[in-house]
């Protein structure tokens, strides 16, 4: 599908001269507008009574668009590739606003199908191109330090709903004097569809603002200073390239979603129940020791932890190998869950520094997953790559809350249970962890039949604003 001559590849080919940290702003531009869809607990409870349905019903508004994200990422994923990450940064800006927007008019209308399609399917197309339009970009500019860059990047996506939480609740108590802000009042559906509407509008200028200053690299272009033979001599580091239809032909690519699938599912274990979690790991009866105030302050840490683990861990990939950092995410989260489940409910303390580096590995695993794929496939369609790999993220984002809900409903209700009633849940996912441990040491280099010959996968500009 060709797109319009000021969205095409060679309108962005960076001149001599470009500073390569441009790019960075222009990728967290997108995914910290993007990342609002982890804050829709913000007015979850408001459309509960607007629409008078339950929480199951709109909760499924979340899952739909995670799921719309894994789907579309691996349908786009090759377009994504061939047209450059401007077409693609402009499309998600247009699916993500217009999602809002058909949204806000299901929540004024009372249809909930309508704001299923607007911020679930819309919202989750949007979502899935955003996400990976500007990975293989920025690999490209960082060959040197891939981790670091897909890092700096998804770290938005992590610390979008640190942005989205307070912004919401401000916009919303200014359209519904009732509305204070507080746990103790819920806003009107008026004023739900009111916030949506202006987050359309705003994310639309910040995402619009991304594509215009996105640049991709000229032919041949190397970081001053940097020697390709460096990477040839990592273990797992090619410098040949393996197409996206081949990649998903090769073991290294399901071990690789597998490895996706257990460590995203076992962080949504946390995630999913983090505020009565922790409330309910220190209860006394029918009181708990942690306060409502502090369990939304926990789940504000836990956001502050997925984001700097995006960014601090991806980084230190960098240094001891993508290989090498799962076994820390997988093993050393393994370690931390059984500690979580058997002697997190001892201390307070204990069990927030337990939680918060399970979430970092969690936002870890995600922002190295880009560079990782690099590594084993090379360059040459790596968004289409880890397009299709996150169907493993749209997987899990069904399996956690699955597995977490299902075991806790035997129990009780989450907010009314004691630290024993999550330790089926918790030793599930020590389980997924394990699983996922053994498929990252199963990975190894990829045969060099699935490699691409050398003059395939270095298109020019105009040959790839042709096809």
């Amino acid at each position: 599908m060709a797109v319009p001559g000021f969205l095409a590849r060679d309108r962005i080919v960076a001149k001599p001269g470009f500073n390569r940290w441009l790019i960075p702003p222009a990728a967290l531009a997108v995914h910290l507008c993007i990342g609002q869809v982890y804050a829709t607990s913000v007015y979850k409870a408001a459309l509960v009574a607007d629409f008078d349905s339950s929480l199951t019903a709109i909760g499924a508004i979340f899952s739909i668009a995670i799921v719309m994200l894994g789907l579309s990422a691996a349908l786009f994923g090759t377009w994504v590739d061939r047209n450059g990450p401007r077409a693609a940064m402009f499309t998600a800006a247009c699916f993500w606003s217009v999602g809002f927007l058909v949204g806000a008019a299901g929540i004024a209308t009372n249809q909930l199908w309508l704001l299923y399609l607007g911020y679930g399917v819309l919202g989750g197309i949007g979502l899935g191109i955003g996400y990976i339009s500007p990975v293989s970009t920025l690999i490209k500019w960082f060959p040197d330090r891939p981790g670091l860059a897909t890092g700096m990047a998804i770290m938005g996506f992590g610390g979008g709903a640190l942005i989205a939480t307070p912004l919401s609740r401000s916009l919303m108590s200014l359209y519904d004097d009732g509305y204070d802000g507080t746990a103790a009042t819920t806003a009107s559906g008026t004023a739900v569809a009111l916030l949506f509407v202006t987050l359309g509008l705003v994310y639309l200028v910040f995402m619009m603002f991304g594509a215009a200053i996105i640049r991709v690299p000229a032919d041949g272009w190397q970081p001053e200073g940097f020697d390709p033979s460096t990477v040839k001599s990592k273990a797992l580091v090619t410098t040949d390239s393996v197409s996206a239809a081949n990649a998903i032909k090769t073991p290294q690519f399901w071990l690789l979603w597998i490895v996706l699938f257990c460590n995203v599912t076992a962080g949504i274990g946390i995630l999913e129940q983090a505020s009565p979690m922790v409330q309910d790991f220190f209860r006394d009866g029918e009181t708990s020791a942690v306060t409502v105030a502090a369990a939304g302050g926990f789940v504000g840490l836990l956001s502050l932890f997925n984001m700097a683990g995006r960014f601090v861990w991806s980084s230190t990939s960098d240094v001891i190998g993508r290989k090498g950092i799962y076994m820390v995410y997988l093993g050393v989260g393994l370690v931390l869950y059984i500690a979580l489940a058997t002697v997190g409910s001892s201390a307070v303390w204990l069990f927030v520094l337990l939680a918060a580096l399970i979430i970092s590995f969690y936002g870890g695993g995600f922002a190295t997953i880009p560079a990782y794929l690099r590594d084993l496939f090379g360059t040459f369609q790596v968004g289409a790559i880890h397009g299709r790999l996150l169907t493993a993220w749209a997987a899990a984002g069904v399996a956690g809350p699955l597995i977490v809900n299902g075991v806790l409903d035997t129990q009780g209700t989450p907010g009314e249970l004691v630290a024993g009633d999550y330790r089926i849940a918790l030793f599930i996912m020590v389980g997924l962890l394990a699983v996922g441990f053994v498929a990252n040491l199963l990975v190894k280099p990829v045969a060099d039949k699935w490699h691409e010959p050398k003059a395939q996968t270095t298109p020019t500009p105009e040959r790839s604003a042709a096809r």
